[in-house]
């Protein structure tokens, strides 16, 4: 009873993982042209993941449910500008976004 209690937990781990990393991904699809806009020339791929890994949960799910879209909202521009302005969204990017190519 308890190994099979652990493996149905273990599945539904696994399962939360995938939808975590499918709505990152859709909402990377939203974050890219927000950043080309708002920041040109801004290393799209490192600074997507620090606006990325430093949204809320509900700030993810909007993001990833903008990508459907055929162009980035006002809105969803200003919350990615919102997201990439909080100051550990800065210090991702002075450390993994923009480090590398300053280099």
């Amino acid at each position: 009873m308890r190994v099979a209690a652990i493996g149905a937990l273990l599945a539904l781990a696994s399962c939360a993982d995938v939808q975590d990393e499918l709505a990152r991904d859709a909402a990377k699809r939203t974050v890219r042209p927000a950043l080309a806009e708002n920041f040109p020339g801004v290393p799209l791929e490192p600074a997507s993941d620090c606006v990325i890994n430093n949204a809320s949960a509900n700030e993810l799910t909007r993001l990833a449910l903008a990508a459907g879209q055929p162009a980035v909202s006002p809105q969803t521009s200003a919350l990615v500008v919102e997201i990439a302005t909080r100051p550990e969204t800065i210090r991702c990017l002075a450390t993994d976004g923009l480090a590398p190519f300053l280099l």
